[in-house]
């Protein structure tokens, strides 16, 4: 089962850094083993994410930008790359959580318009990140809590149809436990998954995820800059 819920966590991941490469107009491509990006990806997005167990590294890595820069979701966390230059980023955890009665939470509003993205992107951090295309696909529900101003002070995105993805979450002053919340109150009795790492963990299990298993990403760090001469 929960090899079942990873595959579908890591599936669904893949489908949103599609989603917000191809608004930056870089097509990405799926096969059996991964998704791809053929030429680097926005920043903070991954080149590469794996779609299952035991897939062949020189394989993966010849559908990407490999150099200085690129990085890999590895999402069953059984690829070692540090011999190809990369560095492990972070270690992380999917996570999921079935269809279950939510806990009591205020719901948080959609954003449909590129005003409200630019201002959800503003106070999340992301700026030019996220782009008006991301607001056109069905499976993308960009959520945002307001505050007595009528200003952002957190928000999520959730994607996908079957099961839904959360991520980008962040928080004001209420902290992230209120979005988590917020995302479980707007989006009743549907399964979720995402991950987290680190403190960042602590709210989602304390909201009513499970940490499934470890994902891991590398990055290939530039190269060193030439010694002058």
């Amino acid at each position: 089962m929960d090899e079942d819920v990873r595959k579908a966590a890591a599936r669904n991941n893949a489908e949103w850094c599609d989603v917000v490469c191809g608004s930056h107009g870089v097509a990405g491509w799926f096969d059996a083993d991964a998704w791809s990006a053929p030429r680097r990806s926005p920043t903070w997005y991954p080149d590469a994410v794996t779609l299952r167990p035991g897939v062949d590294a020189d394989a993966l890595l010849a559908r990407i930008d490999a150099g200085p820069g690129a990085s890999v979701k590895d999402s069953f966390s059984d690829l070692d790359l540090s011999g190809y230059g990369f560095k492990v980023l972070f270690d992380a955890q999917w996570i999921h959580r079935p269809p279950t009665d939510p806990p009591a939470g205020r719901l948080l509003s959609r954003v449909t318009t590129a005003r409200g993205l630019a201002a959800w992107a503003a106070a999340h951090g992301g700026g030019d990140l996220f782009r008006p295309a991301v607001l056109a696909d069905p499976r993308v529900r960009v959520l945002a809590r307001y505050d007595d101003r009528g200003e952002v002070a957190g928000g999520a995105v959730v994607s996908g149809d079957g099961v839904l993805g959360v991520s980008n979450l962040f928080a004001g002053t209420g902290g992230p436990d209120e979005i988590w919340r917020g995302v479980l109150a707007t989006l009743p009795g549907l399964p979720l998954v995402g991950y987290e790492s680190g403190p960042d963990l602590t709210p989602a299990l304390e909201a009513g995820f499970t940490a499934v298993a470890p994902l891991r990403v590398w990055l290939r760090e530039p190269s060193p800059p030439s010694p002058p001469r």
